[in-house]
Protein backbone atom coordinates (compact mmCIF):
# COMPACT_ATOMS: atom_id res chain seq x y z
CA UNK A 1 0.00 0.00 0.00
CA UNK A 2 1.28 3.45 -0.95
CA UNK A 3 1.27 6.10 1.81
CA UNK A 4 1.07 9.81 1.03
CA UNK A 5 1.27 12.78 3.38
CA UNK A 6 1.51 15.51 0.73
CA UNK A 7 -0.93 16.41 -2.03
CA UNK A 8 1.23 16.58 -5.13
CA UNK A 9 2.78 13.08 -4.87
CA UNK A 10 -0.73 11.66 -4.39
CA UNK A 11 -2.02 13.53 -7.42
CA UNK A 12 0.89 12.31 -9.54
CA UNK A 13 0.18 8.72 -8.46
CA UNK A 14 -3.52 9.04 -9.30
CA UNK A 15 -2.86 10.78 -12.64
CA UNK A 16 -0.83 7.76 -13.75
CA UNK A 17 -3.67 5.44 -12.77
CA UNK A 18 -6.23 7.51 -14.67
CA UNK A 19 -4.06 7.46 -17.80
CA UNK A 20 -4.34 3.67 -17.64
CA UNK A 21 -8.13 3.95 -17.49
CA UNK A 22 -8.40 2.80 -13.88
CA UNK A 23 -11.34 3.91 -11.74
CA UNK A 24 -10.73 5.43 -8.30
CA UNK A 25 -12.74 5.03 -5.10
CA UNK A 26 -12.30 7.25 -2.02
CA UNK A 27 -13.08 6.31 1.58
CA UNK A 28 -12.73 9.43 3.79
CA UNK A 29 -12.14 8.61 7.48
CA UNK A 30 -10.76 10.07 10.70
CA UNK A 31 -8.87 6.87 11.49
CA UNK A 32 -9.24 4.53 14.48
CA UNK A 33 -10.48 2.10 11.87
CA UNK A 34 -12.86 -0.78 12.53
CA UNK A 35 -14.89 -3.32 10.57
CA UNK A 36 -17.35 -0.61 9.52
CA UNK A 37 -14.59 1.30 7.75
CA UNK A 38 -13.29 -1.90 6.22
CA UNK A 39 -16.75 -2.56 4.76
CA UNK A 40 -16.39 0.76 2.91
CA UNK A 41 -12.97 -0.32 1.66
CA UNK A 42 -14.46 -3.60 0.41
CA UNK A 43 -17.31 -1.77 -1.33
CA UNK A 44 -14.80 0.50 -3.07
CA UNK A 45 -12.62 -2.44 -4.10
CA UNK A 46 -15.63 -4.17 -5.66
CA UNK A 47 -16.45 -1.09 -7.73
CA UNK A 48 -13.04 0.35 -8.56
CA UNK A 49 -9.54 -0.54 -9.67
CA UNK A 50 -7.91 1.77 -7.10
CA UNK A 51 -9.09 2.48 -3.55
CA UNK A 52 -7.80 5.49 -1.61
CA UNK A 53 -8.45 5.80 2.11
CA UNK A 54 -7.89 9.15 3.79
CA UNK A 55 -7.20 9.58 7.49
CA UNK A 56 -7.49 13.09 8.88
CA UNK A 57 -8.81 14.02 12.32
CA UNK A 58 -10.48 17.25 11.28
CA UNK A 59 -10.17 19.87 14.05
CA UNK A 60 -12.82 22.21 12.65
CA UNK A 61 -15.67 19.70 12.91
CA UNK A 62 -15.27 19.35 16.69
CA UNK A 63 -17.30 21.69 18.88
CA UNK A 64 -15.57 20.54 22.05
CA UNK A 65 -11.75 20.85 22.12
CA UNK A 66 -11.61 18.06 24.73
CA UNK A 67 -13.49 15.77 22.36
CA UNK A 68 -10.94 16.54 19.63
CA UNK A 69 -8.03 15.79 21.96
CA UNK A 70 -9.66 12.55 23.16
CA UNK A 71 -10.49 11.26 19.68
CA UNK A 72 -8.67 7.91 19.28
CA UNK A 73 -5.62 7.92 17.02
CA UNK A 74 -3.95 4.63 16.02
CA UNK A 75 -2.19 5.33 12.72
CA UNK A 76 0.20 2.35 12.79
CA UNK A 77 -2.68 -0.03 13.52
CA UNK A 78 -4.78 1.63 10.82
CA UNK A 79 -1.98 1.19 8.28
CA UNK A 80 -1.76 -2.50 9.13
CA UNK A 81 -5.53 -2.95 8.76
CA UNK A 82 -5.62 -1.14 5.42
CA UNK A 83 -2.66 -3.11 4.10
CA UNK A 84 -4.33 -6.37 5.07
CA UNK A 85 -7.59 -5.21 3.48
CA UNK A 86 -5.86 -4.56 0.16
CA UNK A 87 -6.31 -0.78 0.10
CA UNK A 88 -4.30 0.75 -2.74
CA UNK A 89 -3.15 3.93 -1.01
CA UNK A 90 -3.50 5.97 2.16
CA UNK A 91 -3.60 9.76 2.30
CA UNK A 92 -2.83 10.95 5.85
CA UNK A 93 -2.05 14.68 5.65
CA UNK A 94 -0.95 16.96 8.45
CA UNK A 95 -3.09 19.91 9.54
CA UNK A 96 -0.98 22.41 7.59
CA UNK A 97 -1.53 20.43 4.39
CA UNK A 98 -5.32 20.62 4.67
CA UNK A 99 -5.24 24.29 5.81
CA UNK A 100 -8.45 24.11 7.83
CA UNK A 101 -8.93 27.85 8.29
CA UNK A 102 -12.00 29.61 9.67
CA UNK A 103 -12.70 32.00 6.79
CA UNK A 104 -15.03 30.07 4.49
CA UNK A 105 -18.47 29.44 5.98
CA UNK A 106 -20.93 27.04 4.35
CA UNK A 107 -24.62 26.82 5.31
CA UNK A 108 -27.07 24.04 4.48
CA UNK A 109 -30.26 25.62 5.79
CA UNK A 110 -32.83 23.22 7.23
CA UNK A 111 -30.57 20.22 6.61
CA UNK A 112 -28.30 21.29 9.47
CA UNK A 113 -30.83 22.87 11.83
CA UNK A 114 -31.90 19.61 13.49
CA UNK A 115 -30.16 16.69 15.20
CA UNK A 116 -26.37 16.96 14.83
CA UNK A 117 -26.55 20.50 13.48
CA UNK A 118 -28.64 21.64 16.44
CA UNK A 119 -26.40 20.13 19.10
CA UNK A 120 -23.09 20.71 17.28
CA UNK A 121 -23.34 24.13 15.61
CA UNK A 122 -20.71 24.58 12.91
CA UNK A 123 -20.00 20.85 12.77
CA UNK A 124 -21.13 20.34 9.18
CA UNK A 125 -19.36 23.48 7.99
CA UNK A 126 -16.16 21.83 9.20
CA UNK A 127 -17.04 18.46 7.68
CA UNK A 128 -17.85 19.68 4.17
CA UNK A 129 -14.81 21.96 3.91
CA UNK A 130 -12.50 18.99 4.37
CA UNK A 131 -14.61 16.60 2.27
CA UNK A 132 -14.67 19.15 -0.58
CA UNK A 133 -10.88 19.43 -0.39
CA UNK A 134 -10.54 15.65 -0.52
CA UNK A 135 -12.80 15.55 -3.60
CA UNK A 136 -10.61 18.15 -5.31
CA UNK A 137 -7.36 16.44 -4.32
CA UNK A 138 -8.32 12.84 -5.15
CA UNK A 139 -10.96 13.42 -7.86
CA UNK A 140 -12.53 10.02 -7.19
CA UNK A 141 -15.08 8.36 -9.42
CA UNK A 142 -17.01 7.28 -6.31
CA UNK A 143 -16.78 8.21 -2.62
CA UNK A 144 -18.04 5.89 0.11
CA UNK A 145 -19.74 6.81 3.40
CA UNK A 146 -21.38 4.88 6.22
CA UNK A 147 -25.11 4.95 6.93
CA UNK A 148 -24.47 5.64 10.63
CA UNK A 149 -23.70 9.24 9.70
CA UNK A 150 -26.87 9.63 7.61
CA UNK A 151 -27.33 13.35 8.20
CA UNK A 152 -23.73 13.92 7.16
CA UNK A 153 -24.30 11.84 4.01
CA UNK A 154 -27.39 13.87 3.03
CA UNK A 155 -25.45 17.12 3.51
CA UNK A 156 -22.48 15.87 1.46
CA UNK A 157 -24.91 14.70 -1.23
CA UNK A 158 -26.34 18.24 -1.30
CA UNK A 159 -22.82 19.67 -1.54
CA UNK A 160 -22.09 17.46 -4.55
CA UNK A 161 -25.38 18.38 -6.25
CA UNK A 162 -25.13 22.12 -5.59
CA UNK A 163 -21.47 22.53 -6.61
CA UNK A 164 -21.57 19.93 -9.42
CA UNK A 165 -18.73 17.76 -8.15
CA UNK A 166 -17.98 15.04 -10.68
CA UNK A 167 -18.23 12.22 -8.15
CA UNK A 168 -20.79 9.53 -7.39
CA UNK A 169 -21.67 8.86 -3.77
CA UNK A 170 -22.31 5.47 -2.21
CA UNK A 171 -23.71 4.82 1.26
CA UNK A 172 -22.91 1.51 2.95
CA UNK A 173 -25.08 -0.12 5.61
CA UNK A 174 -24.00 0.25 9.23
CA UNK A 175 -21.96 -2.65 10.61
CA UNK A 176 -23.01 -3.77 14.09
CA UNK A 177 -21.73 -5.88 16.93
CA UNK A 178 -23.60 -9.10 17.71
CA UNK A 179 -25.68 -7.28 20.35
CA UNK A 180 -26.64 -4.51 17.91
CA UNK A 181 -24.22 -1.73 18.89
CA UNK A 182 -23.20 0.25 15.81
CA UNK A 183 -19.46 0.17 15.22
CA UNK A 184 -17.83 3.54 15.85
CA UNK A 185 -14.31 4.79 16.47
CA UNK A 186 -15.64 6.38 19.65
CA UNK A 187 -16.54 2.91 20.99
CA UNK A 188 -12.83 2.48 21.67
CA UNK A 189 -13.15 5.09 24.43
CA UNK A 190 -15.77 3.04 26.30
CA UNK A 191 -14.92 1.02 29.39
CA UNK A 192 -16.34 -2.49 29.67
CA UNK A 193 -19.28 -1.29 31.77
CA UNK A 194 -19.93 1.65 29.45
CA UNK A 195 -19.81 -0.68 26.47
CA UNK A 196 -22.59 -2.79 28.00
CA UNK A 197 -24.68 0.33 28.56
CA UNK A 198 -24.10 1.65 25.04
CA UNK A 199 -26.26 -1.04 23.48
CA UNK A 200 -29.26 0.98 24.72
CA UNK A 201 -28.99 3.17 21.58
CA UNK A 202 -29.65 0.36 19.10
CA UNK A 203 -32.14 -1.28 21.48
CA UNK A 204 -34.10 1.99 21.67
CA UNK A 205 -34.11 2.29 17.88
CA UNK A 206 -35.34 -1.29 17.47
CA UNK A 207 -38.06 -0.89 20.08
CA UNK A 208 -39.16 2.46 18.65
CA UNK A 209 -39.26 1.05 15.12
CA UNK A 210 -41.44 -1.88 16.21
CA UNK A 211 -43.84 0.42 18.05
CA UNK A 212 -44.13 2.82 15.12
CA UNK A 213 -44.84 -0.06 12.73
CA UNK A 214 -47.51 -1.23 15.18
CA UNK A 215 -49.18 2.17 15.03
CA UNK A 216 -47.76 4.03 18.04
CA UNK A 217 -47.20 7.78 17.71
CA UNK A 218 -43.86 9.49 17.27
CA UNK A 219 -44.52 11.58 20.38
CA UNK A 220 -45.19 8.38 22.31
CA UNK A 221 -41.97 6.62 21.37
CA UNK A 222 -39.98 9.76 22.17
CA UNK A 223 -41.43 9.82 25.68
CA UNK A 224 -40.64 6.14 26.24
CA UNK A 225 -37.07 6.65 25.05
CA UNK A 226 -36.57 9.62 27.37
CA UNK A 227 -37.84 7.57 30.33
CA UNK A 228 -35.56 4.66 29.46
CA UNK A 229 -32.44 6.83 29.46
CA UNK A 230 -33.39 8.76 32.57
CA UNK A 231 -33.81 5.47 34.45
CA UNK A 232 -30.14 4.52 33.98
CA UNK A 233 -27.24 6.31 35.65
CA UNK A 234 -24.52 7.44 33.26
CA UNK A 235 -26.84 7.76 30.26
CA UNK A 236 -28.16 10.99 28.75
CA UNK A 237 -30.37 11.09 25.68
CA UNK A 238 -29.64 14.10 23.49
CA UNK A 239 -32.27 13.41 20.85
CA UNK A 240 -34.45 10.76 19.28
CA UNK A 241 -35.98 12.02 16.04
CA UNK A 242 -38.02 10.53 13.24
CA UNK A 243 -37.31 12.42 10.02
CA UNK A 244 -37.78 12.20 6.29
CA UNK A 245 -34.54 10.52 5.18
CA UNK A 246 -34.43 12.59 1.98
CA UNK A 247 -34.61 16.10 3.44
CA UNK A 248 -34.15 15.46 7.21
CA UNK A 249 -37.35 17.31 8.09
CA UNK A 250 -38.91 16.06 11.34
CA UNK A 251 -42.12 14.09 10.99
CA UNK A 252 -45.28 14.27 13.07
CA UNK A 253 -46.38 10.87 11.72
CA UNK A 254 -44.55 8.20 9.72
CA UNK A 255 -47.10 8.45 6.91
CA UNK A 256 -45.68 11.87 5.97
CA UNK A 257 -42.62 10.36 4.27
CA UNK A 258 -41.93 7.48 1.91
CA UNK A 259 -38.77 6.48 3.77
CA UNK A 260 -38.65 7.66 7.39
CA UNK A 261 -35.49 7.18 9.44
CA UNK A 262 -35.08 7.13 13.22
CA UNK A 263 -31.98 8.95 14.47
CA UNK A 264 -30.55 8.96 17.98
CA UNK A 265 -27.68 10.63 19.85
CA UNK A 266 -26.78 9.99 23.48
CA UNK A 267 -23.98 10.20 25.98
CA UNK A 268 -22.62 7.17 27.79
CA UNK A 269 -20.89 9.10 30.56
CA UNK A 270 -18.61 11.45 28.58
CA UNK A 271 -18.65 9.50 25.27
CA UNK A 272 -21.16 10.74 22.71
CA UNK A 273 -22.58 8.16 20.27
CA UNK A 274 -25.03 8.33 17.37
CA UNK A 275 -27.02 5.72 15.46
CA UNK A 276 -29.99 5.46 13.11
CA UNK A 277 -32.37 2.94 11.61
CA UNK A 278 -34.70 3.12 8.62
CA UNK A 279 -38.29 2.46 9.47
Amino acid sequence: MHIFKEIEPLRAFLDEKRKSGLSIGLVPTMGALHAGHLSLIEASKRDNSITICSIFVNPIQFNNPKDFQAYPRFLEKDIALLTQAGCSALFCPEDYTMQTGAYLQVSFGDLEKSMEGSFRPGHFNGVVKVVAKLFHIVEPDTAYFGQKDWQQFVIIRTLVEELKFNVKLSVVETVREADGLALSSRNQRLTDSQRKQAVVLSATLNESRQKLLAGDSIAGIKGLARNKFEAQAGLALEYLEVVNSENLLPLKSVEEADRPILCIAAFVDEVRLIDNMFL
